[in-house]
């Protein structure tokens, strides 16, 4: 039992799970900020374009059930909106890495090496060849 423990806190302690715990966490608070923008905004201006239509609502009776197909239909529209959200959050964030990879210095390319210390470098590689 004390190696199993041993073994859990090793892989609890962990890098890789840390990053892990944190990444999960820090993309739930960005989940949420992502879906109070969609429905918060960008949702309600397209319901504006569109006349004021809510999907939601759409559905047939069928005998005693509700088939409510419009909630399918929203929850598609919703996702499609918080994919192109995240598309363009990313594609920015992107840009911006690239804008600022340029503003950095480009390492410096090492200097050719002297033509005398090339051919000792290349005598000493025969020399081993021969031994």
């Amino acid at each position: 039992m004390k190696s199993f423990m041993k073994e859990f806190k090793e892989f609890i302690s962990k890098g890789n799970v840390m990053d892990m715990a944190i990444g999960i966490i820090i993309g739930g608070a960005f989940t949420a900020i992502v879906t109070a923008l969609v429905d918060s905004i960008i949702t309600p201006l397209i319901g504006v374009i569109c006349g004021g239509i809510n999907f939601a609502e759409w559905g047939v009776k069928v005998g005693e059930a509700n088939i409510m197909f419009g909630a399918l239909i929203d929850a598609i529209i919703k996702f499609l909106l918080i994919a192109l959200v995240l598309f363009s959050i990313i594609k920015a964030m992107n840009k911006a890495k690239e804008v600022a990879g340029k503003n950095e210095e480009a390492p410096e390319e090492p200097a050719p090496v002297p033509e005398d210390i090339q051919l000792l470098t290349e005598i000493r590689d025969m020399l081993k060849e021969k031994k």
